[in-house]
C-alpha cells in the first residue's frame, strides 16, 4: 500500500482537530500555544504534501517555511505575554486576563 495524498491530508485534519480542541477547552495559557502550534504544524503537513503531490511545484515548501517562521515568531512574542502574566497575576490562567477589561 503505497502512502498517498489522503494519508497526509488525513493527518492533517487530525492535527488540525486536536488543535483546535487544545485552544479551545484549555485554560492554561502554555497549553494554548501548544494547540495553535498544532494547528500551524497541520497546514505545514498540507502544504508539503500538495508541493510533493504536484508537478515540480516547490511553492508549498516555501509557504511552511514562512510558516515555521511565523511560528517562531508566535511562540516568542507569546511566552513574553505569558511570562508578562505571570508576573502581574502570578498564574497562567488564561481566565486571569478578563480582568484587564475592567
Amino acid at each position: 500500500m503505497a502512502i498517498g495524498l489522503t494519508h497526509y491530508l488525513v493527518l492533517g485534519a487530525i492535527l488540525f482537530s486536536l488543535g483546535l480542541y487544545t485552544v479551545l477547552t484549555r485554560r492554561n495559557a502554555i497549553s494554548v500555544l501548544m494547540g495553535v502550534e498544532l494547528i500551524l504544524n497541520s497546514a505545514n503537513i498540507n502544504y508539503v504534501a500538495f508541493s510533493h503531490f504536484s508537478s515540480g511545484n516547490v511553492d508549498g515548501q516555501i509557504y511552511a517555511i514562512f510558516v515555521i517562521m511565523l511560528a517562531a515568531a508566535e511562540a516568542a512574542v507569546g511566552l513574553a505575554i505569558v511570562l508578562a502574566i505571570f508576573q502581574l497575576f502570578h498564574t497562567i490562567d488564561v481566565g486571569a486576563v478578563e480582568t484587564l477589561k475592567e
